[in-house]
């Protein structure tokens, strides 16, 4: 039977130009990246409230896919809202410690708090709300609304701007200046992390294969819009994916929201949409950014690496490698260790696994408040293997084994297990 459940039975011709490795490995990403919705972007549209089923004109799940792949929607702006549960222990407070350390550069010094690529991890817990606005590829801002303060990420022509009103700091990085090095940065991004409903439903629909049932599920109104409901489910059993279903609008084609729910149960696990849409074009003053007085400035490297803060802090001379404390890898290192990424299994039941070249997790024997951390963190298992620790959350779990092999999943830890025992 075809994957796409529909009056044309040709739609599993959206993903034969695809590589089977990749189309593999899209189940893998597309969980693991729905942690960082939002991370890189401002088309990220999230959740909402529906309010009716309008009348709309029948089509097929493959029609609604090229209607996805041919939106080109340019100017928009509004409300969004998003919502990320991934069943994840309380830290308490540990992870803001966590984001903290992941703000700080390769040699210890203090990064900036308006630095997204920390910033933004806010977003893979609890419940927020976002004002964004485009007006075409090169202007674009997100809003993050807390409590008593505001985080903003604007891009404008070659510059990129976040600032954190809370800390009064700004970063500032730039993008390649040709066009053509501009769009091999994006497609890298897109690679990398899809961060809007649309890449995420690309990402999503690049996995389509005989494992997978996609369908159109009636109608519904997001944000006013009238929109259809595409919704793609695994056939297999054994996978942390219930369901993933996205609103597309009706007129444009554009993602509207994107819910995926567990297997298990229970409220979704990323709930994105908007709240209030518009397609006008934004103020051109909506992307306008000047560094408040007084404001701490971090300026970024080209493609927003590395960081030198205007207060003296020293750059390394050219041909100088930035240093990182013992014990710590370096991206270098890390990339040659991922280099050696496998995809075991097929469908959704696909397992990456990957040799991190070092031991497990220290031993929990080590008592006291250390070791209650570390026990409480996953589940101690064996097998043929040896012995490792299987981490979950209601969607991705992975297995660390004692001597460092990874294997990682939307995947059951039975599964988890039964991969790395096959893999002895």
């Amino acid at each position: 039977m075809a994957p796409y459940e529909s009056d044309d039975n040709s739609a599993a011709g959206a993903t034969e130009d695809l590589h089977p490795g990749r189309r593999r490995a899209a189940r893998y990403v597309v969980p693991v990246a729905v942690v960082g919705v939002a991370a890189a972007t401002i088309g990220l549209v999230p959740a909402l409230a529906d309010s009716g089923d309008p009348d709309l004109p029948k089509i097929t799940a493959q029609q609604l896919i090229e209607k996805i792949a041919e939106s080109d929607v340019q100017q928009l702006s509004g409300t969004v809202r998003i919502s990320t549960d991934l069943g994840l222990p309380d830290l308490g407070g540990l992870e803001s410690g966590l984001l903290s350390a992941g703000s700080r550069s390769g040699d210890g010094r203090d990064g900036s708090s308006a630095d997204p690529s920390s910033k933004l991890t806010e977003l893979a817990t609890g419940t927020h709300t976002l004002r964004v606005a485009a007006d075409g590829p090169d202007k674009q801002k997100l809003s993050l609304l807390e409590n008593a303060a505001e985080y903003s990420l604007i891009h404008n022509g070659e510059d990129v701007w976040g600032y954190d009103s809370s800390s009064n700091e700004v970063y500032h990085s730039t993008v390649p200046g040709s066009p053509k090095e501009g769009e091999k940065a994006k497609e890298r991004e897109r690679e990398d992390v899809p961060a809007t409903p649309k890449d995420l439903t690309e990402e999503a629909l690049k996995s389509v294969d005989d494992t997978t049932s996609v369908t159109v599920d009636g109608t519904v109104q997001v944000a006013g819009r009238d929109a259809y409901k595409l919704l793609i489910k695994p056939r297999q059993s054994g996978s942390t994916v219930g369901a993933i279903s996205v609103a597309v609008d009706a007129k444009t084609g554009l993602p509207l929201k994107f819910t995926l729910t567990p297997a298990s149960g229970g409220a979704a696990v990323v709930d994105a949409g908007f709240t209030q849409v518009s397609f006008a074009e934004p103020a051109a003053s909506t992307f306008d950014f000047t560094p408040p007085k007084g404001a701490k400035v971090t300026e970024g490297d080209e493609n927003g690496k590395g960081d030198k803060a205007h207060e003296g802090a020293k750059a390394p001379e050219h041909g100088q490698k930035q240093g990182h404390k013992h014990g710590q890898k370096s991206e270098e290192e890390l990339g040659k260790e991922l280099d050696g990424l496998k995809v075991l299994g097929e469908g959704w039941n696909s397992i990456a696994t990957f040799d991190t070249g070092g031991q497990g997790l220290p031993s929990t024997d080590v008592g006291g408040d250390v070791g209650g951390f570390l026990n409480s963190l996953g589940d101690k298992v064996t097998g043929t293997f040896g012995e490792g620790t299987v981490f979950k959350t209601r969607l991705v779990n992975a297995l660390l084994t004692d001597d460092g092999k990874v294997y990682v999943g939307t995947v059951t830890k039975d599964a988890l297990v039964k991969a790395a025992n096959a893999g002895k």
